[in-house]
């Protein structure tokens, strides 16, 4: 009796065990097709974002009328709403910088 009770148990162990195979299986497909979705969506917000820096860059000129060099200058938003075109030589510190300071509140 004790030896058929164990048998029992083990089969029963077994079947909870393959249930459980078979829920993860089902998430893990959830889970894939859910960051197939989230990876597209980001390329296309990456896509319209590429557009409109574009579209930006093409409308801005400098003090003389030229259009202004993407490759000179990046588009700096600041928490309060402003927008600046800063050089990118300048625009990589105050990046570095304002990285350090979200580090430091984060810590």
């Amino acid at each position: 009796v004790a030896a058929q009770n164990c048998r029992k148990r083990k089969l029963n162990a077994i079947l909870h065990l393959e249930e459980d195979v078979c829920n993860l299986q089902t998430q893990k497909e959830s889970l894939k097709k859910e960051h197939s979705q989230c990876s597209r969506s980001i390329s296309r917000m990456k896509q319209k974002l590429n557009n409109l820096y574009h579209d930006i860059f093409s409308r801005l000129r400098d003090d003389q009328g030229r259009p202004v060099n993407p490759c000179q200058y990046i588009i700096h938003c600041s928490s309060d709403g402003s927008v600046f075109l800063i050089p990118k030589h300048l625009g990589n510190s105050e990046q570095r910088q304002d990285n350090e300071k979200e580090q430091k509140q984060k810590s």
